[in-house]
């Protein structure tokens, strides 16, 4: 089967759509199905393979971060690949959908696409001069107007799913979550341990919480700030260390000072995930998260398989992971609250190592293979 996909982002672009991406390529080419991705093209290196389409693109306005396809270019990148696909992919709700969209009907093909963002609590961040009832409610109608346009919508996690449905969307939906490469991720060595405190100047008898992903404002890592300082008065030798880049970082360094835990907070930036992320991940204590807006949370799997027990608010996509309570607990969504439990498992080693075998086994649920054979399950589905 060959497959064309379509992305408004990717790779050296970070964030859980290109991770997702990348994810499901590497799977579904030993399930003999070829992916071909026309995605943006980027200034920032990013080695690609002989089927990746880079198209000319420009920078979004309040987003510097991403990058707009050409509509010309990627017209001309659509003839270029020709009509040789069974079925096109779309993965992200601007160009890519409209032009995806097009050119499966021009060629009479099936199109569907992955539902990962959830909009409506995410657009205020971005455009911050308008009410947020109004972004909520245009999120939704542009979601169901996109939906019902299409032969089917994957999800990752039974909350979109529900979501969808409340919009009125009607067209066939999938549950799809994206897997981790589990294997990857369990490194919890000593070695990888002492090398990344080391570079980072943490000591190796510090409890450590981390927090990956972007320092988006979505992401709501200032309610992680305010909880520290709670958690401090129960475990005064805490280090929380946020791992990640984005838009909210200078913000998050100005309130970690006014909250006077400049010290006890390590902001380490980006890491490269084949080789600097596992050792962040083994030289970790416990995981922690605050996000109310994830459609799966693959931070959280990633960090479980890893050995990390996790403490995370229990919202939307990360329900699914974290109320099984299988090396994961669902966090109170009050700062002072989720402080005093965060100090509380930080100073109880017994309980985070009973936590650390759960989490693995749930991690080992979740892997690349099995998810990438159910999405290849819907893409026979939607052919026939």
């Amino acid at each position: 089967m060959r497959v064309l996909m379509i992305s408004d982002v990717y790779f050296p672009r970070i964030n859980g759509v290109s991770t997702s991406i990348e994810s499901f390529r590497q799977a579904l080419a030993e399930l003999d199905i070829e992916v071909h991705l026309i995605a943006p093209h980027y200034h920032a290196p990013h080695p690609d393979d002989e089927r990746i389409t880079r198209v000319p693109a420009r920078q979004v306005p309040l987003d510097p971060e991403d990058r707009l396809m050409k509509s010309g270019a990627l017209k001309r990148a659509l003839a270029a690949v020709g009509r040789r696909f069974d079925l096109v992919h779309v993965q992200t709700p601007f160009a890519a959908h409209y032009a995806g969209l097009k050119y499966a009907r021009q060629h009479g093909l099936p199109c569907l696409a992955t539902y990962h963002t959830h909009f409506e609590e995410y657009l205020y961040n971005y455009v911050p001069g308008l009410p947020k009832a109004w972004l909520r409610a245009a999120a939704r109608q542009v979601a169901r107007r996109q939906c019902n346009a299409l032969d089917a919508i994957i999800v990752p996690s039974s909350a979109m799913h529900d979501t969808l449905g409340r919009y009125g969307v009607t067209r066939p939906i999938y549950r799809v979550p994206t897997g981790i490469p589990i294997a990857h991720f369990d490194r919890k060595g000593r070695l990888a341990s002492a090398d990344f405190r080391h570079r980072y100047d943490i000591p190796p008898d510090k409890p450590v919480a981390l927090y990956v992903g972007r320092t988006a404002h979505e992401k709501n890592i200032g309610f992680l700030l305010a909880a520290l300082p709670h958690a401090l008065k129960l475990c005064p030798e805490a280090i929380l260390v946020v791992a990640g880049e984005g838009p909210a970082l200078p913000a998050l360094r100005r309130e970690a000072n006014a909250l006077g835990i400049s010290r006890q907070v390590r902001f380490v930036g980006y890491l490269d995930r084949q080789t600097e992320l596992p050792d962040c991940y083994a030289a970790a204590d416990l995981f922690v998260f605050a996000s109310r807006t994830e459609t799966q949370g693959l931070v959280l799997l990633e960090a479980m398989a890893a050995g990390l027990p996790v403490l995370a608010l229990a919202a939307l996509g990360t329900r699914e992971i974290i109320e099984p309570r299988r090396g994961a607990l669902p966090a109170p969504e009050d700062p002072e609250a989720f402080g005093q439990l965060m100090a509380a498992m930080l100073n109880d080693p017994s309980r985070r190592a009973a936590m650390a075998d759960e989490a693995r086994a749930f991690a080992r649920e979740w892997t690349t293979e099995a998810c990438a054979r159910r999405l290849a399950n819907v893409y026979r589905h939607v052919r026939c």
